[in-house]
């Protein structure tokens, strides 16, 4: 192996470690670009790794763009994290940045969002172990997304990457290729939110309580860095979700969320199998295969938010097992939000011990009353 083939393994070495990618435990799949799995913000982290059926601000984007259809208004979102903090290297973090804006004239959310990974700076040299050069390695993603609601209670939404991968401007040993991709991929959603909603076989109305969602992520074809017999499939995922308000009052709110997570990918020998093979091809009742996130959230009179969560993944699967935490302060138009990754409860250190998200976050026309329309009922100052 050359030198520069160590350097691209242990890129590869950094990529896995952050527990997005889900490997078997016989190598049978794994995906390229892994760094689209990383959960963004700092709300969702806190939540157990939840997102699918809340979707109820700008980080839809990533976790089902279907929420962006019953959103109004402006958010503008930046998160930032110092990605794998064990391994203590300042040039590796994480970078997130989304825009979402209400556009009444095409009946829907619009929303757009930037994803970063800094894999640091690397040396490339020869098999003397003579210095031939310097590069950087990165990953980054585009997303446009739209999301809009077919009647009161439900949305649909659609989204679309455009993914570059930078992890070597140059193949290892006689290899022609390089280690730079390009690949686009698509997002697809609903999120079923009742209005009004009779619980089965009794007379308690719970509509506005709950939400359920389910999203497809990351569909496209697979991504090539050195020829199309060594292919990688994209990180297509499934995600199915569940979001309930225990407690919905004027000054406290306290919801729990639970994401269930596949990722839709096969390979045969070295080439990976298209979407459309793997989407049919899949098992589906493998219960080992999936992941499961769960939290809860409490709001108190919309200002300040404690958040706690937890992650399991399979031994055979990935092996992650965490728990969250996190809080969150919302005045005016502006929020801050961070999160925090404890790995205690599992047996192994993990490279996401002691994780760090932080979100900050612009809320246009939060603050603002709406407009009064020559219907609205005065106060009974009398009572006051």
């Amino acid at each position: 192996m050359t030198t520069t083939a160590r350097v691209l393994a242990a890129i590869a070495v950094i990529l896995l470690a952050t527990g997005a990618e889900a490997l078997h435990a016989q190598g049978a799949a794994s995906t390229a670009v892994p760094f689209l799995l990383i959960s963004p913000g700092a709300r969702a982290s806190a939540m157990g790794e939840t997102g699918v059926a809340t979707a109820d601000d700008a980080s839809a984007i990533f976790w089902n763009p279907a929420g962006l259809g019953f959103q109004k208004g402006m958010e503008l979102g930046l998160s930032h994290s110092n990605w794998l903090p064990q391994f203590q290297q300042s040039d590796l973090f994480f970078e997130y940045a989304n825009f979402k804006m209400a556009m009444p004239e095409i009946n829907g959310t619009i929303g757009a969002a930037l994803t970063f990974l800094n894999l640091g700076e690397f040396e490339r040299r020869d098999e003397a172990n003579n210095l031939l050069g310097r590069f950087k390695s990165f990953e980054v993603a585009f997303t446009g997304s739209y999301g809009t609601q077919i009647d009161e209670d439900l949305a649909l939404g659609v989204g679309l990457h455009v993914i570059h991968s930078s992890l070597s401007q140059l193949g290892t040993a006689q290899e022609t290729g390089s280690g730079t991709a390009t690949a686009v991929a698509a997002d697809l959603g609903i999120l079923y939110r009742p209005s009004k909603f009779l619980l089965p076989f009794t007379d308690e109305e719970i509509g506005d309580h709950f939400a359920i969602g389910l999203a497809f992520s990351n569909m496209g074809p697979s991504i090539t860095y050195i020829d199309e017999q060594q292919s990688d499939p994209l990180p297509t995922t499934l995600r199915l979700g569940l979001a309930v308000d225990l407690v919905k009052e004027e000054y406290n709110r306290l919801t729990w969320s639970t994401d269930v997570t596949k990722l839709i990918i096969r390979r045969e020998d070295k080439k990976a199998d298209n979407f459309f093979t793997a989407l049919t091809k899949n098992n589906y009742f493998n219960w080992n295969s999936y992941t499961l996130g769960t939290g809860i959230e409490y709001w108190y009179s919309d200002f300040v938010a404690l958040r706690f969560g937890f992650f399991h993944e399979d031994p055979q699967w990935g092996n992650r097992r965490f728990l969250t935490f996190g809080a969150g302060v919302r005045y005016e138009i502006y929020g801050f939000d961070f999160s925090y990754i404890s790995t205690d409860i599992s047996n192994e250190r993990s490279p996401l011990a002691d994780t760090l998200r932080f979100t900050l976050s612009i809320l246009w026309d939060r603050a603002k009353t709406p407009p009064d329309d020559g219907t609205r009922i005065p106060a009974d100052d009398s009572k006051n």
